[in-house]
């Protein structure tokens, strides 16, 4: 049987223990029925999982360097873009044009 690769460092080095599946390079333990997401994982202010083409709201005032005026609390944003970074939000919104956000700031629709 061919054991999957330890999801937390790669590591190809895995056993079974019983019900789990354990690696020795880091000590990460996990059931073989586990599905292991793999990819970005970003998560909006309530914590629901954000996706490419999401719909978002702004819950708060957010300031934005150089522009005149704050993108205000409940601005719809449409078909955003997952990214790695701090910001992890790629958009398009009017009245500003393409902006990164980060998703502690927005909840899903």
């Amino acid at each position: 049987m061919m054991l999957p690769n330890c999801p937390k460092c790669g590591s190809e080095y895995v056993y079974e223990d019983g019900a789990l599946l354990v690696c020795p390079e880091c000590a990460y333990e996990w059931s073989a029925d586990e599905v292991v997401e793999e990819g970005l994982v970003v998560l909006d202010s309530n914590g629901t999982r954000l996706a490419d083409g999401d719909s978002v709201v702004v819950i708060k005032d957010l300031k934005v360097k150089g522009a005149p005026k704050p993108i205000k609390q409940g601005t719809r944003v449409k078909s955003i873009r997952l990214v790695e970074g701090d910001h992890n939000i790629d958009c398009k919104i009017d009245g500003f044009g393409a902006m990164s956000l980060k998703s502690e700031f927005v909840k899903k629709v």
